[in-house]
């Protein structure tokens, strides 16, 4: 009889999961077939050959984009200490196990038990007249309300666990990277502080030269007060920049400690400068498509709407009849000695069918709330899209446009130069006055600041490029979410 109530509850199993979840279906791009082009994109936003699709950013990994030591140093602790990733890690562990939690409910829960019971019955109530005090020993498999899943109502909610632990999932490759982009840029950020810095301080150096001259200068009476005056309210600004650059480079490392979740260590590779060639690698664009199979908030939302897709399965089965099976085999004795015994089997097998009459309309509510949640999750599904093609554009457009400014800047630069060292040069010589080469030493200092201002949203914008065409993620240790055919 075991066999029998085991073979009864496997091709109960196997006559399981006619699912009433609707054909799942993608629903239509809503963006254009390709990104935008024009005078502001240049050539970066062109559909991508065929073979460049080899190359795109979600084929690149963090440590072949992130060329620089210190770099990848950084966001290999940051991928092990950071807070918020650790949280994100967890939760697919967590999503994981709800998971399986809900598909052990596609098969029967088998448990041995066993158990005794004595009574005492007094006289009055015996049906001899006298007292009389007995008991029983029992021992057997059993199972107990297992749903025989017609309508697919277990199914579906399996389906929809499995989905939304396939969605933790893509959430925990975003969340990576989105850590390695931020680490990356305050790590750029914290660059451009330090050489601003170092600027300012230069500066402060040569502003401090240059009021020692003027100061011995009035002293033997070739420069005026005014000349004097001006020469020390330069310095007095140059050290307000000193100290304002200072304070912004502290700020830009306390949140690059706060990313990678230590203190910066000692022994790191040494730092690159923001004009290092090859800091960061290029990146082509591809096709606005890519982004659907490779861009991890995108498959994010296409899951979500996938696990309502089958909530609605199991929302249409709750009109259906529900039967479950309860049953057990073993043997029962009313003298311990003689449970074992020959002829002392005891089996019990009850099903059991529910057919839902009158709730209220709660079946109809319930089936709607899900059919809505499903026209939500397209909904956040199709924005997702429109997000990525828009910041994907945006940082297409920038991309062009910053290169255009990088290069108008350089050359400010160097003709800023020449004209401080011609000023500087006649000042020195007595033929010029001091605001002149006053004047030229200002604005040399304030395009050299912008420079590297450029400079920073170059790299800064490469990063975000890198992010919003889908990265290139890398599992950790430890980290392998099931495939959907392992899953399943």
């Amino acid at each position: 009889m075991a066999k029998q109530l085991i073979l009864a509850a496997t091709l109960a199993a196997a006559l399981s999961a006619c699912s009433m979840a609707p054909t799942y279906e993608r629903p239509q791009n809503p963006v254009s077939v390709d990104f935008p082009q024009g005078e502001a994109y240049g050539t970066a936003s062109a559909p991508a050959a065929a073979a460049q699709k080899q190359t795109l950013a979600a084929d690149i990994g963090w440590h072949d984009f992130f060329a620089d030591a210190r770099l990848q140093k950084l966001i290999e602790i940051a991928l092990v200490n950071n807070r918020d990733y650790r949280v994100a890690t967890l939760q697919v562990e967590k999503a994981r196990a709800q998971y399986q939690i809900q598909r052990a409910d596609l098969f029967p829960t088998v448990n041995a038990a066993a158990g005794q019971s004595r009574s005492h019955t007094p006289a009055d109530l015996s049906s001899t007249g006298t007292q009389f005090t007995g008991g029983s020993y029992s021992a057997g498999l059993g199972f107990t309300a297992y749903e025989l899943d017609l309508f697919g109502r277990v199914q579906s909610l399996k389906n929809e666990a499995l989905e939304s632990y396939f969605s933790t999932a893509e959430a925990q490759r975003a969340s990576q990277i989105t850590l390695v982009s931020e680490v990356a840029s305050q790590y750029l950020t914290l660059l451009a502080a330090q050489e601003q810095l170092q600027l300012a301080q230069d500066t402060l150096s040569s502003y401090q030269h240059t009021l020692d001259l003027t100061q011995k200068r009035f002293d033997v009476g070739a420069s005026s007060a005014i000349e004097l005056a001006v020469a020390q309210t330069q310095v007095n600004t140059a050290q307000g920049s000193v100290a304002s650059s200072t304070l912004q480079a502290a700020q830009a490392e306390n949140g690059l400690v706060l990313l990678i979740g230590e203190p910066l260590p000692a022994q790191l590779p040494a730092a690159q400068t923001l004009g290092t060639q090859g800091l960061l690698t290029d990146l082509p664009a591809g096709v606005p498509s890519d982004l659907l199979e490779r861009r991890p908030d995108i498959l994010q939302a296409e899951h979500t709407l996938k696990a309502a897709n089958a909530d609605i399965g199991a929302a249409r089965a709750n009109f259906f009849p529900r039967i479950t099976l309860t049953g057990s085999y073993g043997t029962s004795s009313a003298e311990l000695g003689n449970l074992f015994k020959a002829g002392q089997t005891a089996w019990s097998f009850a099903p059991s069918i529910t057919l839902p009459i009158f709730d209220a309309g709660r079946n109809k509510a319930t089936l709607d709330v899900s059919t809505t949640s499903e026209k939500i999750a397209v909904a956040q599904y199709e924005k997702s899209i429109q997000s990525a093609f828009r910041e994907v554009s945006d940082a297409l457009a920038a991309r062009n446009m910053l290169d255009l400014q990088i290069n108008a800047q350089q050359a400010l630069v160097k003709s800023e130069t020449t004209r401080y060292d011609l000023s500087t040069l006649r000042f020195t010589k007595g033929v010029d006055s001091y605001l002149a080469a006053l004047d030229a030493q200002r604005s040399l200092f304030t395009a050299e600041q912008n420079l590297i201002t450029l400079r920073l949203s170059r790299l800064t914008n490469l990063v975000t490029l890198y992010k919003v065409l889908g990265g290139g993620w890398v599992a950790q240790t430890g980290e392998t979410p099931l495939s959907p055919g392992a899953a399943s």
